[in-house]
């Protein structure tokens, strides 16, 4: 039996990944304890699942075989998977990884010298159209990739962290379809909209921020014509099953699937645009190395 906790309950994916054990095919794992700063939500899920409640976010150390942090707001995550590093436990880390990008390379230094097999992030990285889109992108299917489009939504104002809660969402599609390192980034802000231009090296993408509407869409426009579709993260997609099971897939000793440096790219970019909106230019994505 592989014991898991559960830190930064507040959000649900929690819920979600609570209920998946309950009624999916995943006998090996058992979640001993569920932990957040708001303790009503720990309570919450122990009357729903019967999970235990623990009192601080570092008691089960030593204690289990893996980690989930599922905070609302990325500056816990560090401080939260920080004591389990040394363990080597296998951890799943929600969306945004981090907010900060010395924390972000931080965490993955430690991750990579104990030996701690990662996955998270969006859970949109796992819709099939994203993968489609990705594969198509890879294989010059209708001509080279000549630019794309990505349209997700955003907070921008919330409790936690602001433009940072949700921002990953976009990212995470548009970095997953078309590479992790885009060069540059240029963003402006349009009442309650936010444009992204992402630089890469032979052509251009476009995300498309809109507060208040959840509507996701992806699209790669090739040399030969346009493909693309709104995305489906509904509560019915098979997207939030699937990142539970590449989690799930390292707890019983799979390989992860992404490098650390890919894995926090993310946080380098949601930074930049946060530097162009502020300075009103194209901003390059910092760069950085995880030893």
């Amino acid at each position: 039996m592989k014991k898991v906790v559960i830190l930064g309950c507040e959000n649900s994916h929690a819920d979600t990944f609570l209920n998946l054990i309950r009624t999916g095919n995943y006998p090996e794992i058992e979640v001993v304890g569920v932990y957040s700063d708001d303790r009503a939500a720990a309570e919450k899920l122990n009357a729903t699942f019967g999970v235990a409640v623990m009192d601080s976010f570092d008691q089960a150390v030593g204690q289990v075989d893996g980690v989930m942090v599922t905070a609302r707001h990325g500056d816990n995550h560090l401080k939260y998977a920080a004591p389990y590093i040394p363990s080597g436990v296998p951890m799943f880390m929600d969306k945004p990884v981090t907010v900060k990008e010395a924390e972000a390379v931080a965490m993955m230094e430690a991750m990579k010298a104990a030996g701690v097999k990662v996955t998270g992030g969006s859970s949109c990285r796992h819709i099939a159209e994203v993968e489609t889109l990705k594969a198509e992108h890879e294989a010059n299917v209708g001509g080279k990739t000549v630019g794309g489009f990505v349209r997700a939504p955003i907070s921008l104002k919330n409790e936690y962290g602001d433009f940072y809660f949700y921002a990953e969402h976009l990212v995470d599609i548009l970095m997953e379809i078309y590479g992790w390192h885009p060069e540059r980034v240029t963003a402006f802000r349009k009442g309650e909209k936010i444009t992204a231009i992402f630089h890469y090296a032979d052509f251009d993408v476009t995300g498309l921020y809109v507060d208040g509407n959840y509507t996701y869409f992806a699209e790669r426009q090739s040399s030969e014509g346009v493909h693309g579709e709104i995305l489906d993260v509904t509560g019915a997609s098979p997207c939030f099953r699937l990142e539970f099971e590449a989690f799930y897939d390292l707890l019983l000793g799979g390989e992860q699937k992404v490098t650390y440096v890919d894995f926090i790219a993310p946080v380098f970019a949601m930074n930049a645009i946060c530097r162009s909106l502020e300075s009103g230019k194209t901003e390059k994505l910092t760069e950085y190395d995880v030893k």
